[in-house]
């Protein structure tokens, strides 16, 4: 047992690697998975980076308490690796928690490009990113900046809207950024895929879309293989909305949408995944203030985690 005064990962960690047994889950600071907080990234492999901006929703404001939230939630878990992965994660990379992407609300203008150099910052350092959100629209600025370090990506896209409805200019808007993407070769609708859909939008720009009507009657190893069918061995950006699940399962969220995914449907999606050649990763618009008993924050962190798993057993990580 170490001494009381070793007991907070986040700040008294030696290395960026390996679970923490001894931290209590109920107390300490709130790192992502009790990682150390650290702006120095020598030798890191993911920087967990809160991005708690949530001007662009188009119903129930709250996602800028996402991060906090999925923070807080995910000390349960960091004792050790995921069931029923044979990687762990924190053993496999270094991971640090970055803290939060803190723009200046007052010119919102100013906040895409802020974030997108932001991200950009951490890229040119050879690490990648989990990026907590924060409503959905800043997933945008943050593919804009690994389109830029990468080139066009391919998109993994779990939620119930497409986010492909048609805008004009520059406008910041949760439900517009993959138009933009798709329009502008950010991402190629062609190699993407969008799951869990179940709005109406009748153009879907090229993305393969398996609805969740497709989830449900196909199974998740089905919809799995069909999103490795697509993306092949391009370079994927995974974004997840967390109202992709069912507001059953995942209440506390700005646009719940009934019939959606249960998180097992999800999670098994999620591993059905591996081998994915998964370069950044996010999982967006937890709104606390709307969730009971802290499960929606629970599904989002419990997700995340499942997403570095990915993104350590990824075969073309080294490349």
């Amino acid at each position: 047992m170490p001494r009381s005064h070793d007991w907070d990962n986040a700040f008294t960690a030696k290395s960026d690697r390996g679970a923490v047994e001894h931290s209590p889950s109920y107390a300490g600071a709130q790192s992502f998975l009790r990682r150390r907080f650290s702006r120095d990234l020598e030798g890191v492999d993911v920087a967990v980076v809160g991005v708690p901006f949530d001007t662009a929703t188009s119903n129930r404001p709250g996602a800028r308490f996402g991060p906090r939230g999925m923070r807080a939630a995910s000390s349960v878990m960091s004792w050790t690796r995921p069931w029923p992965w044979d990687i762990d994660p924190l053993e496999a990379l270094a991971i640090v928690d970055y803290g939060d992407c803190q723009f200046d609300y007052g010119v919102p203008e100013t906040v895409p490009d802020f974030i997108e150099k932001y991200i950009l910052d951490i890229l040119k350092r050879g690490v990648s990113t989990l990026v907590l959100g924060g409503d959905h629209f800043a997933s945008y600025p943050v593919l804009r900046a690994y389109a830029r370090h990468f080139g066009p990506l391919s998109l993994v896209h779990f939620d119930a809207h497409s986010d492909t409805w048609a805008d004009e200019g520059a406008r910041v808007d949760h439900g517009t950024m993959f138009w933009h993407a798709a329009k502008k070769g950010i991402v190629d609708p062609t190699r993407s895929v969008q799951i869990g859909l179940r709005t109406t939008n009748d153009d879907t720009l090229g993305f393969r879309v398996l609805d969740a009507r497709a989830v449900h009657e196909q199974g998740p190893q089905a919809i799995a293989r069909q999103v490795l069918e697509t993306v092949g061995d391009h370079k994927v950006y995974l974004s997840f909305d967390i109202d992709c699940l069912d507001p059953s399962i995942a209440p506390g969220t700005g646009t719940p949408v009934c019939g959606g995914l249960t998180s097992y449907q999800a999670l098994e999606i999620i591993r059905g995944l591996r081998g994915i050649n998964l370069v950044g990763m996010d999982l967006m618009e937890v709104a606390p203030a709307y969730d009971v008993g802290d499960i929606t924050s629970l599904a989002g962190a419990s997700l995340a985690f499942e997403f570095l798993c990915l993104f350590a057993a990824n075969p073309h990580r080294s490349s």
